[in-house]
């Protein structure tokens, strides 16, 4: 009795495992088969990977794409980046049972046949979400044999992905009429949203569109469209996914009857970064979108004049983040130039090098901000500079000639220093500067203008003034690494330079922007080139610098148009855009404020000595080596052997200078030595006990 049962279980035992055995078997088979399928048919996945190329801002938001190599818009999506609502139509409307079967439907497969057998036509379609993805990636005429081989591949699909993953490839390929594929293209282009909170409506056109995307596209065929969402509706209404209510108020919505465009934000610089890294699918830039959009309305807005154009350049100046950049006033304006990139072109910086110069002079010790400089007409040789409208404020302080862009001053202190080697400390921090037919080579006339330079530069510049004095690469996109850091001036030339700009008399014309908020210090500078071709204006605090150019892309002149009344209410309008800075940083080591009675006797005065306008007594020389002598040194354990110095004249105590740099020397002789780190222009200055210098340029030179 007690084996009983257990006879009869095994019975049992042995008959299922022949009923099942051909089952496992049949499995087993069928994995097979699509292992084998897996290895040597792959399905063609080249169309998922071959998406639009898109420029994202900084919070990932989409400032432009642009077209597939076959000039289709087929922009990815990101997850969680549908309307729920969207993707419950959806499954509902083509493919009820989609998380249940795989691949096929075996119901609706059986359904499509009896309808077919009882009419001799098709009624319904057996078509899964996952058999359309398989048409979609693999297009084929639709015959019975195609047709088999798009089940086929719709179970190949499941064995590799995820329910979500295929309907991934389904959204991402639909097609919904011209070059739009992909769900996320069509509410751009029809709906001019991204596929986020769709209304009824909308989510049932995008779920209509693509069963004949050319015959019911809403921007040609409003009518068929609206009646094919309609059908979307009335089904899904049946079905019970939407209320009889949601259903009939979505009826009485409109169809979008036209196209909107693609968002097109920051073109200069998207077209750039494209053009830079060609194969780079996503473009991440620390673009801040609505300060983007806000300043290019603010660019098309402005009253500009035929043929004008302008651009602006925000920057954060800790990590040179570059968080607006407006190519134009209008990318599209013909007439303007609009494609050309202005923030990019060289121009003349007009008046906007005079705080470099005068801080070069705060680093050599030969001016301070309470020094007195007189303002006459003086000749430098051949060159006569000029104030703006001719009218000169005979003695006044540096401080007052930086304030008022007073031209004499300027050229004085920069005759000082040497037009070469301020051009050589530019060219070392990595600011590109361009010589033109009249100015070959580095002259005087570089602090007026007299050479070429880009706004990007520009504002590179002012940044690193703003950040004590050193100056890196403005970052455009998040794939760019921070770039070297070269200090240019001290942090204690910065400061007198941000208290000197910060007091300088904002524009008379300032642009209201309503709510204007508690001003704050801005340092600022404007320019004007000559002829009037570029006004400039640039200007920091403490955690921002913007740049604005206004002009003609063409060069020809506008009168009317200067720095002060044109570009720098512009760049006043732009910082109140923006966030309040922090407090202003404390004075650093160095800085001297005292007033001009309490200056040490070498900094009361700069003197201005110029042909015929008298001689010193003892007056101070560099003998060796001769001004643009090209010296040439032999090369001793990998390195230049020293270059000896002399000089003749002179009150001590006596510095030597290099290149802006102090040589460690006696102060009380006339000779020192210097190591060359490398071949190149060298810039030899000495300065006396009463504050005056001698320069040499020359040419070192690698010898056997």
């Amino acid at each position: 009795m007690a084996a009983a049962p257990v006879a009869s279980r095994s019975r049992r035992v042995g008959l299922a495992g022949r009923l099942v055995s051909p089952a496992t078997l049949l499995i087993l088979l069928a994995g097979g088969g699509l292992a084998l399928l897996e290895r040597w048919f792959p399905p063609p996945l080249q169309r998922v990977h071959a998406t639009s190329p898109l420029v994202l801002d900084g919070q990932g938001e989409l400032l432009r794409g642009f077209t597939t190599a076959e000039g289709a818009w087929r922009l990815p999506l990101p997850p969680g980046a549908v309307d729920p609502l969207y993707l419950n139509m959806l499954k509902a409307y083509e493919d009820q049972r989609f998380e249940r079967h795989f691949g096929v439907d075996p119901l609706a497969l059986a359904r499509a046949l009896a309808q077919w057998g009882a009419s001799g036509r098709v009624i319904s379609g057996a078509s899964t979400l996952t058999m359309q993805a398989a048409r979609l990636l693999e297009p084929r005429p639709r015959t019975l044999s195609g047709k088999l081989l798009e089940m086929l591949r719709a179970v190949q699909l499941e064995w590799r992905f995820s329910k979500d993953e295929i309907l991934a490839l389904y959204l991402n390929l639909a097609p919904y009429g011209g070059n739009l594929q992909g769900l996320r293209a069509a509410a751009l282009a029809y709906l001019g949203k991204e596929p986020l909170g769709l209304t009824p409506a909308e989510a049932a056109l995008l779920v209509a569109l693509p069963q004949a995307p050319s015959r019911l596209r809403p921007d040609r065929f409003p009518e068929r469209a609206r009646a094919a969402r309609d059908k979307v509706l009335a089904r899904l209404g049946r079905l019970g996914v939407l209320t009889p209510r949601q259903a009939a108020e979505a009826a009485a919505e409109p169809v979008p009857a036209g196209r909107h465009g693609m968002p097109f934000h920051a073109p200069h610089l998207a077209r750039r970064l494209r053009l830079a890294e060609p194969d780079r699918e996503v473009h991440r830039t620390f673009i801040d979108g609505p300060l983007q959009r806000t300043l290019e309305m603010l660019a098309r807005r402005q009253p500009l004049g035929a043929h004008a154009s302008l651009a602006f350049l925000v920057v954060e100046n800790r990590r040179r983040r570059v968080l607006a950049y407006v190519g134009s006033a209008d990318f599209f304006d013909v007439a303007g130039a609009g494609q050309v990139d202005m923030a990019q072109a060289v121009r003349s910086p007009g008046s906007t090098l005079k705080p470099l110069i005068y801080g070069m002079g705060f680093d050599d010790l030969i001016i301070h901000p309470e020094t007195l400089i007189d303002d006459v007409p003086t000749p430098f040789g051949d060159y006569r500079p000029a104030n703006f409208r001719h009218v000169y404020g005979g003695q006044v302080s540096v401080r007052e000639a930086l304030q008022r862009s007073l031209n004499v001053p300027a050229v004085a202190v920069l005759d000082r220093l040497g037009p070469g080697r301020v051009a050589a400390r530019l060219q070392e921090a990595g600011l590109v500067l361009h010589w033109g037919k009249a100015h070959p080579e580095p002259g005087l006339p570089l602090v007026l203008g007299g050479v070429g330079i880009t706004l990007a530069d520009l504002v590179a510049l002012y940044a690193g003034i703003a950040d004590g004095g050193v100056i890196a690469p403005l970052r455009f996109s998040a794939a760019e690494p921070p770039g070297q850091e070269r200090r240019l001036l001290s942090e204690a030339a910065c400061w007198y330079l941000r208290r000197i700009l910060e007091e300088a008399e904002a524009p008379e014309v300032r642009v209201p922007l309503g709510n204007t908020r508690q001003p704050r210090p801005i340092a600022h500078k404007t320019g004007t080139s000559y002829g009037f071709r570029d006004a400039w204006a640039l200007g920091f605090d403490r955690d921002y610098t913007v740049g604005v150019w206004v002009g003609r892309p063409d060069g020809s002149s506008s009168p009317e148009r200067y720095g002060r009344n044109t570009a720098a209410p512009l760049l006043f309008r732009i910082f109140e855009l923006l966030p309040a800075g922090g407090p202003p940083a404390p004075p650093p080591k160095g800085v001297l404020t005292a007033a001009h009675g309490d200056l040490p006797e070498r900094w009361r005065y700069f003197s201005m000595r110029s042909p015929g306008q008298g001689t010193d007594i003892n007056p101070l020389r560099i003998d060796f080596p001769v001004n643009g002598a090209t010296v040439e040194l032999a090369v001793r354990d990998g390195g230049l052997e020293p270059l000896p110095l002399a000089a003749q004249g002179g009150r001590k105590p006596l510095r030597w200078l290099v290149n802006g740099r102090p040589l460690a020397s006696s102060p009380l002789r006339r000779e020192a030595r210097w190591i060359p780190d490398g071949e190149g222009l060298a810039r030899i200055t000495i300065i006396d006990g009463e504050g005056r210098t001698a320069n040499a340029e020359v040419w070192i030179k690698g010898g056997g």
